[in-house]
């Protein structure tokens, strides 16, 4: 599979929620979860997306495969644009695009057996019955690591890795090109988290899929990650390949994040420098002008207060967003 062909292209994609007030619901305000934001995803990789709580990583991932609508901005996908499509345009897409959720115990329906839970997207793009579909399902739970009679339990028999597991086989069952990952391991176990990190990085080689890996803790990002973005309030501020953002971090706010990761070695965590970040993170609903983490910077100049930065390639497809360069 070519790496170096984009699957999805996300040009000035705008994800805002209304706050409504009054008897007539008039809109008020506008929550900018996601603010004119551009990258790609090559065919085969995994970019990972990270950044504090509140940033917009899981919104910008659910507007991609428009379980949100977009507000504003082009989401193409293999080619065409798929921002404005209706729901029944869309069909074809949702086959294409499948999602794991962040929270096993939350996502999966309680009074469904596994069997129904697998089957349902099945069923509703009819793509088999009968034995095939039987043996489809049964395919699935052994490759995630479940046997065939879990087929005809129900989601609060299983452990929460077992729960993610099934979800999981849920999102393969229609045989998707592209997966969104919500802190698919946050809710799990340490001992766990590696388990299933291993096992999607085998079914991305077996089936050619695409990841967009959402997360925050950085260690597990950088393992599985071809690229990763970082996103600060909204906006996507540095974007490169997994090595080189660990070794060569631009972004005063990418390199805070970094220092923070726990290093195993005591001499090395005690030589290295942490960067606290200081002050308050700006509403969403009112962000300043200028660079949005100017408040929390410690390089800030004047013209951070004044003018936007812009989102650029240094060369290499380093791209950062910072008046530093």
């Amino acid at each position: 599979m070519d790496k170096n062909k984009a699957l999805i292209e996300i040009k000035n994609l705008k994800k805002y929620f209304p706050i409504k007030k009054g008897l007539l619901k008039k809109t008020v305000a506008n929550v900018k979860a996601v603010d004119d934001v551009s990258f790609t995803i090559n065919k085969g990789e995994t970019l990972g997306l990270v950044g504090e709580s509140g940033c917009g990583k899981t919104t910008t991932g659910r507007t991609i495969i428009k379980l949100y609508q977009p507000t504003s901005g082009q989401i193409i996908y293999g080619g065409k644009d798929i921002a404005k499509l209706s729901e029944k345009e869309m069909a074809p897409y949702r086959r294409k695009m499948q999602m794991i959720f962040q929270d096993p115990y939350a996502s999966l329906d309680a009074r469904m057996t596994v069997g129904d839970i697998i089957g349902e997207a099945i069923d509703i793009h009819k793509l088999m019955t009968g034995k095939e579909r039987t043996e489809r399902i049964q395919y699935l739970l052994d490759r995630v690591g479940l046997n065939s009679e879990h087929a005809n339990r129900y989601p609060h028999e299983f452990s929460g890795g077992q729960r993610q597991r099934i979800g999981i086989a849920r999102a393969l069952a229609v045989q998707p090109e592209f997966i969104v990952c919500d802190e698919p391991i946050s809710a799990l176990d340490v001992s766990i988290q590696a388990q299933v990190i291993n096992m999607l990085e085998d079914l991305q080689n077996d089936m050619g899929l695409t990841y967009l890996f959402v997360a925050h803790d950085l260690s597990m990002v950088k393992h599985i990650s071809n690229r990763i973005g970082v996103m600060y309030l909204g906006k996507m501020v540095e974007l490169c390949e997994s090595n080189e953002l660990y070794k060569k971090p631009l972004h005063p706010y990418t390199q805070a994040l970094l220092s923070a990761i726990p290093v195993p070695d005591p001499e090395q965590a005690a030589a290295r420098q942490r960067i606290v970040l200081e002050g308050e993170i700006p509403s969403p609903i009112d962000p300043p002008p200028g660079c949005r983490f100017k408040g929390r910077c410690r390089y800030a100049k004047p013209i951070c207060s004044q003018q936007e930065p812009v989102f650029k390639d240094l060369g290499g497809g380093h791209f950062v967003a910072c008046h530093l360069y």
